[in-house]
């Protein structure tokens, strides 16, 4: 495609190995790739196919990217053979612990090969994740400047730096008592207990650690690379930019550089468990606003009991709805379990249940859609505010409470479930009565009409920030001509 912007610069790509990290990591290659820069992916072999798939696809429209391969230390640190995403990770922390603690020490082994690819092919910028806090030293070493990608909002980022600055939750004689973040804009709130558990601990174990090199490498990195626009958050943009002093450029949402519906559908890399256009038939036949999408993520995981209280609430909420599950059957015998007797008979033509992945973009953006019941991952966050649709906040883990304050207390486009405790990956135990309750209050009523207003203001917001003249849009180019400018000195 190219443009008037140098059509020589060249930067790596190079995201943690997780889906949810390597999805918006490819949309900002795409990104770039439109705009006339060489885009090269940086990846294991094992995750090659996720991107091939998309880079192939991407050719049509003359998007060339290309990627690179470093090998993945799997057998020499005692990993199950075809461990080369973090999602191959068991969620419960007995089987998880060390496994991931092997798979972070993997990662960090990553550092040579990855000197060996900036040396050999010099690119002008390295795009590296937050998880490779040592990929600053790397660039360095070459001369080449690294953006940090952290995967979530100028709002969460700046929250969680406050916090683990001034150390407020300190103050605090209980877990359930709430504290103010410290220079944080509009008076939010936390307790103990919605921070994570690296936070809370005094010793540094060996997240700890990474999470504090990670802060410390984006302070010496050239700057830091944001999906978000500047209309959503451009309070916390600013706060970012200079009450803590970072260089930042928002270039989202990046998943709206997927126009055709195929290329939505398959941005996940992973096949659909469901048939786009069977889903979508379903869909159309359902009136504007009157469907609610359930949906926690590729992380998230929630017990049997719990599915069953999420199935009766919405049962009992007598709204339609598509729910993605991605709870796995050991047995034949366990196939039910997580749901009531005869729950799906009773459902049919109300409630459609997607066992696995699911086109989410597609889904969210259809006008049947009314409401989002959402974990507050990042992605599926900005997901939904793109789509402008109103969400039940669920939060589990990672930065999902401060996701969840933007969305309830800032835009005022979600209710909460109530859920107070952060943990790993096994969601929070939350009664069928107050996800009823979150439910019908984001799908009917004169409250759930105003949230539904506010939330399309955004949608259309979101989708001006990355055309031409965009907020996103511009900031994009004038990272893109500072790193061409810089190349050419």
């Amino acid at each position: 495609m190219g443009s008037e912007i140098h059509d020589q610069l060249h930067i790596f790509f190079f995201p943690f190995i997780a889906h949810g990290h390597m999805i918006p990591t490819m949309d900002m290659a795409k990104l770039f790739a439109t705009r006339g820069v060489k885009s090269t992916i940086i990846t294991t072999p094992l995750n090659v196919p996720f991107f091939s798939k998309i880079i192939e696809k991407g050719k049509e429209y003359g998007i060339e990217i290309g990627v690179k391969t470093l090998k993945f230390p799997t057998v020499e640190l005692g990993l199950p053979e075809g461990c080369e995403s973090a999602d191959f990770i068991p969620s419960s922390q007995e089987e998880g612990a060390e496994m991931r603690k092997k798979f972070f020490k993997a990662t960090a082994m990553l550092q040579e090969p990855l000197e060996n690819l900036l040396q050999e092919f010099k690119p002008d910028c390295l795009v590296a994740d937050m998880f490779f806090p040592w990929a600053t030293d790397a660039a360095n070493k070459f001369g080449i400047p690294r953006l940090v990608f952290h995967g979530t909002c100028f709002f969460s980022l700046c929250a969680a730096e406050f916090i683990r600055l001034y150390e407020p939750h300190k103050e605090v004689e209980s877990d359930s008592e709430p504290f103010l973040v410290p220079k944080l804009p509009g008076d939010i709130k936390m307790t103990k207990s919605q921070l994570p558990d690296f936070m809370k601990i005094a010793e540094q174990n060996d997240f700890k650690k990474l999470v504090i090199a990670s802060r410390e490498s984006e302070v010496t990195s050239y700057g830091v690379i944001v999906n978000s626009f500047y209309e959503l958050e451009g309070t916390y943009a600013d706060c970012y930019r200079n009450v803590l002093g970072r260089k930042a450029w928002n270039v989202g949402p990046v998943s709206l550089c997927n126009r055709a519906a195929e290329d939505k559908a398959e941005r996940s890399g992973k096949k659909s468990a469901i048939d786009q256009h069977e889903c979508l038939k379903w869909l159309d036949s359902k009136k504007p606003n009157s469907v609610i999408y359930v949906c926690f993520g590729s992380r998230a995981n929630f017990t049997s009991a719990q599915l069953k209280e999420i199935a009766m609430a919405l049962e009992a909420s007598e709204q339609q709805f598509v729910w993605v599950v991605s709870k796995q059957k050991n047995t034949e015998e366990e196939e039910e379990d997580w749901l009531p007797e005869g729950f799906e008979k009773r459902m049919e033509g109300k409630g459609l249940i997607i066992r696995g992945w699911a086109p989410q973009v597609l889904i969210l953006e259809h006008q049947a859609i009314g409401g989002f019941v959402t974990h507050c991952g990042w992605n599926s966050t900005l997901e939904g505010v793109s789509a402008g649709v109103p969400m039940v906040t669920w939060p589990i883990g990672a930065e999902q409470f401060y996701n969840e304050k933007l969305v309830n207390q800032v835009l005022k486009i979600g209710v909460g479930v109530g859920v107070q405790r952060w943990v790993k990956t096994v969601g929070d135990f939350v009664m069928k009565e107050a996800i009823e309750k979150a439910v019908k209050e984001i799908m009917k009523g004169d409250k759930a009409e105003e949230m539904r207003n506010r939330a399309k203001l955004l949608a259309e917001a979101a989708k001006r920030a990355v055309d031409k003249g965009g907020s996103s849009y511009s900031d994009l180019n004038a990272l893109i001509e500072e790193l061409s400018l810089r190349r050419r000195q």
